[in-house]
């Protein structure tokens, strides 16, 4: 009922800007955290960064000062703005939601299918 589908990855050189985004759709009460984690090849999965429904953000430290994550309610959007890259952050990166969908059911954690992106020389 609730899909999440995020676009905007693809290959950058070093030190070059990527611009994530992620749209909620379907049945939808309410929508509270919202962010993106990532995954790299043989690493496990991590946060990046989160941003609850007061639009107050945290970062991991390793992207702190060059990734920012915004938010619009109305569209049910969740961006995530990648600046000054490094091939360190290449990841398959997944964008999630916790979404109400009902007042007679608790939210639930939502989960889109990932983008890739690729920092490389």
């Amino acid at each position: 009922q609730v899909q999440l589908v995020e676009s905007g990855g693809g290959s950058v050189q070093p030190g070059g800007s990527l611009r994530l985004t992620c749209t909620a759709s379907g049945t939808i009460l309410n929508i509270y955290n919202m962010g993106w984690y990532r995954q790299a090849p043989g690493e496990q999965r991590e946060s990046v960064a989160t941003i609850d429904n007061s639009d107050t953000a945290n970062y991991a430290d390793s992207v702190k000062g060059r990734f920012t994550i915004t938010r619009d309610h109305a569209k049910k959007t969740v961006d995530l703005q990648m600046n000054s890259l490094k091939p360190e952050d290449t990841a398959l990166y997944y964008c999630y939601a916790r979404i109400r969908r009902s007042i007679l059911r608790p939210a639930e954690t939502n989960w889109g299918q990932g983008t890739q992106v690729t920092v490389s020389s």
